[in-house]
């Protein structure tokens, strides 16, 4: 697991850390990390799959439709790189 240092950090912050981190019942450390994954990794971020989703919903793709794409597609194999 990956470890990191964070210079220069004012005193106030701190201080304010390690309050925050008593009223959540979490040590100081376990704290920040908590503020850092919810700051890189919300739990409302959207995911490819669902607005790929939504999108088809929102201009009434049919199985129809999609079956035009299999019809069209380019169905030769792909020919492996080489490296010569």
């Amino acid at each position: 697991m990956a470890m990191l240092t964070v210079r220069n950090l004012p005193d106030e912050v701190h201080r304010a850390l390690r309050v925050q981190a008593a009223l959540h019942g979490r040590s100081t450390e376990a704290e920040v990390r908590e503020i850092l994954a919810s700051a890189v990794k919300p739990e409302a971020r959207v995911r490819m799959g669902d607005a790929l989703a939504a999108l088809g919903r929102t201009i009434k793709l049919t199985n129809a439709d999609l079956e035009i794409f299999d019809q069209v597609r380019d169905k030769t194999p792909a020919k492996p790189p080489r490296f010569e």
